[in-house]
């Protein structure tokens, strides 16, 4: 499945890591990379990574590689990162402290405009480093989403909690939501949800580990026995 402008999934999926591992070499004033370096440092095939930056329309000179500073600005300007995009975070236990708290949102383009809860032991607290960003009941999410216009919602509550919560966000016509709460929301096909689920990652880590520790132990049986 492609994006509305044509860009497959998979691709818009890997130029955040792209736009970083450029970043950190235009900071340390790196003016070009190949593609075979720019490749291996964000761990994926140099022919897959040239056919992902194709989909903007980069293609690199050949014997000199990718303009470090252009390319930075064209995923940029692709992943809409060359405009502010203001932030209400929904659940301020400690996942959402933490995400409000969290310094490299600002750098990247995304401001913290509302933290909201149900919880009244939160209500009223200063959490964020922003001054004057003190926590709204819950039941002030349309006077935010009024006063302040957040393009994006994150959902950071307990999953009991959580779909309740995106129908309130829905309902006031917020159509981008970063899910962190461990359920998978219903929501219309006009909105979109991405869903980071820390759980499943650990899973599939323990699965590759298991594996790794199997494959170990087989080869260590058949060196033994020679």
């Amino acid at each position: 499945m492609g994006t509305r402008r044509g860009i497959p999934e998979a691709t818009v999926a890997r130029l955040p890591i792209y736009h970083r591992v450029l970043t950190s070499l235009n900071e340390l004033g790196v003016e070009t990379v190949s593609s075979e370096e720019l490749a291996s440092a964000s761990g994926v095939s140099s022919a897959k990574l040239r056919k992902d930056l194709s989909h903007l329309g980069s293609y690199g000179t050949r014997g000199v590689g990718y303009d470090v500073e252009f390319l930075v600005y064209q995923i940029a300007r692709e992943l809409g990162l060359t405009q502010d995009w203001p932030v209400v975070i929904v659940g301020v236990g400690n996942l959402g402290r933490a995400l409000a708290n969290y310094g490299g949102f600002a750098s990247r383009g995304f401001r913290i405009v509302g933290l909201l809860d149900a919880d009244p032991n939160l209500v009223g607290k200063d959490v964020a480093l922003a001054p004057g960003m003190r926590v709204r009941h819950l039941d002030e999410l349309e006077r935010v989403v009024r006063e302040a216009e957040p393009a994006i919602a994150v959902i950071a509550t307990p999953a009991e909690a959580a779909q309740a919560v995106c129908d309130r966000v829905v309902a006031v016509g917020m159509t981008s939501i970063l899910n962190f709460a461990p359920v998978v929301l219903a929501v219309p096909d006009r909105v979109e949800v991405r869903k980071v689920d820390l759980a499943t990652e650990l899973q599939i880590l323990a699965f590759h580990e298991q594996r790794r520790t199997r494959d170990d132990d087989l080869v260590g049986s058949v060196g033994g026995g020679l």
